[in-house]
C-alpha cells in the first residue's frame, strides 16, 4: 500500500476532482444539505465517526469534508475487478469483514499519526431501520493510541435512498451534519463506557440535526 504522504499527483488531483463532481451531483440531484463543517479541525489526526445508513455514506461524508479522508474497505472488495482499482486509487485501508484486523488497525494508526483523517462507522454495519444503533468499542483504542480527535457526524436520507435490503439505489433528499469534536484532553480520564456514551450522544444529536435539515428540503 502506498504511503499516505507519497500519493501520486493523479491520486491527489483525482480525489479533489471526484469530490467536486460528487458535490455537484449531490446538490443538483438530491438537494444535499450540509451543516457544521466549521467544527472539523483544520489539522491534526481526526477519526470521523458517522452513523451508517447505506453504501452512499463514505461518499457523502467525503464530499462534505474540507480535508481529505482515508476510507476503510473490506478486504474482499479489493478483489473486485473495477471497484478494487477504484478503492486502491483512493488509498483505502483494507479491513477484515468482522472488524479492522491487526493490519487494518496498524495502518489506521499510522495514518492518524501522520495527522490525517480517517472515516469510521462505529456501529459496525449498516442500519436495518434508518435509526442509529449501539456503537462498538473498537474506536476507543484507536482514539487513545493515536491521541486522536473524534469528530461526530450524522447523516440522514441515505437509508431511504438505498436501504440494505434494496439491490439498487433511488433518488431522495440527503443531509449531513457535523458536531463539536471530542478532543483527547476531553476523554483522557474517561473509561471506554464513558467515551462510548458521549460519542453516541453527540452522533445522535448530529443525526437529529441532519434529519431536520433533510425535512426542511
Amino acid at each position: 500500500m502506498s504511503d499516505p504522504l507519497e500519493r501520486t499527483q493523479a491520486q491527489r488531483y483525482g480525489y479533489h476532482l471526484s469530490r467536486y463532481c460528487a458535490q455537484l451531483v449531490g446538490v443538483t440531484m438530491t438537494g444535499l444539505r450540509c451543516e457544521g463543517r466549521h467544527y472539523i479541525p483544520d489539522s491534526g489526526p481526526v477519526l470521523v465517526c458517522s452513523n451508517h445508513q447505506s453504501f452512499f455514506d463514505p461518499v457523502l461524508i467525503g464530499l462534505a469534508c474540507r480535508r481529505r479522508l482515508n476510507y476503510l474497505a473490506r478486504k474482499t472488495l479489493f478483489n473486485h475487478r473495477v471497484f478494487g482499482h477504484l478503492i486502491r486509487f483512493f488509498d483505502s485501508i483494507p479491513i477484515e469483514r468482522d472488524g479492522l484486523g491487526i493490519s487494518g488497525i496498524k495502518e489506521t494508526i499510522k495514518r492518524l499519526r501522520r495527522d490525517e483523517m480517517v472515516l469510521m462507522f462505529p456501529e459496525g454495519t449498516r442500519t436495518s431501520d434508518g435509526e442509529m444503533h449501539p456503537l462498538r468499542p473498537g474506536f476507543c483504542s484507536l482514539a487513545r493510541r493515536g491521541s486522536t480527535t473524534l469528530q461526530p457526524v450524522g447523516l440522514d436520507g441515505a437509508y431511504q435512498c438505498w436501504p440494505r435490503h434494496a439491490r439498487y439505489p433511488r433518488l431522495g433528499r440527503l443531509a449531513v451534519a457535523f458536531g463539536p469534536p471530542l478532543r483527547p484532553a476531553d476523554f483522557v480520564n474517561w473509561d471506554n463506557d464513558q467515551l462510548i456514551a458521549e460519542l453516541a450522544h453527540r452522533m445522535q444529536e448530529c443525526h437529529g440535526r441532519a434529519r431536520c435539515l433533510r425535512a426542511l428540503g
